[in-house]
């Protein structure tokens, strides 16, 4: 699954309480015509079929693979890109923190997890996005948060020599909370095992280097 991000600056955040407790905010999670730092363009119209034909809910979650923190109650395709608008879980910790972290400012913004559908190579060394694969929106800390992170990861597991070892390493050293460092060990574990040979730290430089988280 590839990622892509906007700051607030870019998504136009606005925060609302509502009368139930439920923290509402809305923006824009996506925009269109812009060259992202990967040389990608998400075009008008990419968000169309994914938006009318879904089998389920697009999640939010925090930083990706973090837990749903809420539910998103409006997202649609406009002249200028992907409009949203959420509640934030009353009552959960990780939504309570998010929220008071955009209240905040402290933190920059709203990511995409998304699959390419249609797409073709551009002038920039990227894509054109014609049709994009939803599958969640993020409240992330920064941009290309996982991608940040990528350096810190590496150098806390080299010389991991078990998952579990590897689990207490990115919760201690590489800033990672207890659900996440388990949701990235799970997928370290699941890839390992169709590449018998690959060593943990191998498949989780992969899966940053190949945007796979």
């Amino acid at each position: 699954m590839e990622h892509k991000s906007l700051t607030l600056e870019s998504v136009q955040l606005k925060l609302a309480d509502s009368e139930t407790g439920a923290r509402k905010f809305s923006g824009y999670a996506s925009v269109f015509g812009g060259i992202d730092s990967y040389g990608d363009t998400i075009l008008p119209g990419a968000y169309s079929a994914t938006i009318e034909n879904r089998a389920r809910p697009i999640a939010m979650r925090w930083n990706h693979f973090g837990p749903v923190i809420g539910k998103w109650t409006v997202v649609r395709e406009d002249e200028k890109g992907l409009y949203v608008e959420g509640e934030l879980t009353p009552g959960h910790s990780t939504a309570e923190d998010a929220y008071a972290l955009l209240k905040h400012g402290a933190i920059n913004g709203m990511s995409i997890g998304y699959y390419p559908v249609k797409a073709e190579p551009n002038e920039h060394g990227g894509s054109d996005l014609h049709e994009i694969k939803l599958v969640e929106i993020s409240i992330v800390e920064t941009p290309a948060d996982l991608a940040a992170q990528v350096d810190n990861v590496k150098s806390v597991i080299e010389n991991a020599d078990s998952y579990k070892q590897i689990e207490r390493l990115l919760r201690d050293a590489g800033g990672f909370s207890r659900s996440e460092a388990q949701m990235l060990v799970s997928r370290v574990k699941s890839l390992a095992q169709s590449e018998s040979e690959a060593k943990p730290t191998e498949v989780i430089s992969g899966l940053f280097q190949h945007n796979k988280l």
